[in-house]
């Protein structure tokens, strides 16, 4: 777990509200932030490396957002260092017909990283407790034996929390990012998706649908963010309506919680390193 003054406490008293989606008055210019990030990026990527090589560990990084939030270019960003093979991204968005004739945690356990590798979800099964919860109708899909539960939220929480405690036990650590953009910075850059021919892609009617109901997807935020932020699976509530800062402020947290872990390079025996030794003799007397 790494301080952060975007960390939401452990103790259900985050707020919505009061949370800020711009960044500090002084965070320096463009060329700072990007230099920064830059550095940042590199480390993430030398201590992915070590990560690697330890083979004790995995990171979970967990990104969840409204749409424009930024998703996907923080991920890209940040993680543009990373050696591919060390690192997979897994974006989670309806269930197909074999993923709900299974509960629903089984599609994103398939995706948990291997020992050694980042594993970065966009989108989780954070979503069943989220968009589910605003569209409870989607639960009709899920065929559950009890119907009409009335602590349902309560218990996918529990089972949010149990399964994250589980994690972290068996060494993958969650670590769990909300960018929290403001609606009037959502506005903004859905215009500019709408009126720039290259970003027609990133738009869909759905999006507006959505955004019309803005309240109730930060009343389930809300909840969300105070029922599962722990000290194993801690949530960033990371300002996002400044894109650089934004990026800058996940690169910081990621970086340094690899560096709070124990990684240590494998150390080779004495009897192993007699034979390195050996190997080394052989051979510099091959013949050229």
């Amino acid at each position: 777990m790494i301080e952060s003054p975007f960390m939401v406490p452990f103790d259900g008293s985050f707020s919505v509200a009061d949370s800020v989606t711009e960044p500090p008055e002084r965070i320096g210019g463009k060329k700072a932030l990007e230099g920064e990030l830059a550095a940042c990026v590199e480390q993430i990527s030398a201590l992915q490396r070590l990560l690697f090589a330890d083979d004790r560990f995995a990171l979970l990084l967990i990104f969840q957002a409204m749409d424009a939030a930024g998703k996907d270019g923080t991920i890209r960003a940040v993680m543009s260092g990373v050696n591919p093979a060390g690192c997979q991204v897994s974006s989670f968005k309806s269930p197909s017909d074999e993923e709900l004739e299974h509960d629903w945690l089984w599609r994103t356990v398939r995706r948990l990283p291997e020992r050694g590798r980042i594993g970065i979800f966009n989108r989780s099964y954070y979503e069943e407790v989220l968009a589910v919860r605003v569209h409870p109708e989607y639960l009709a899909n899920q065929r559950l034996p009890a119907h009409n539960n009335p602590r349902l939220w309560q218990e996918r929480f529990e089972s949010i929390r149990d399964h994250e405690k589980h994690l972290s036990r068996n060494g993958t650590v969650v670590v769990k990012f909300w960018l929290n953009v403001s609606k009037d910075e959502q506005k903004k850059r859905f215009l500019k998706r709408m009126t720039t021919p290259e970003k027609y892609w990133k738009f869909s009617n759905s999006d507006l649908a959505t955004r019309s109901r803005w309240g109730e997807y930060m009343q389930a935020y809300e909840s969300l963010l105070n029922e599962t932020s722990t000290e194993q699976a801690p949530w960033y509530a990371i300002p996002a309506d400044n894109k650089r800062y934004m990026r800058l402020s996940v690169a910081r947290i990621i970086r340094q919680t690899l560096k709070s872990l124990p990684l240590r390079y494998p150390e080779k025996s004495r009897s192993e390193i007699a034979l390195f030794d050996e190997n080394i003799t052989r051979l510099n007397s091959e013949d050229d």
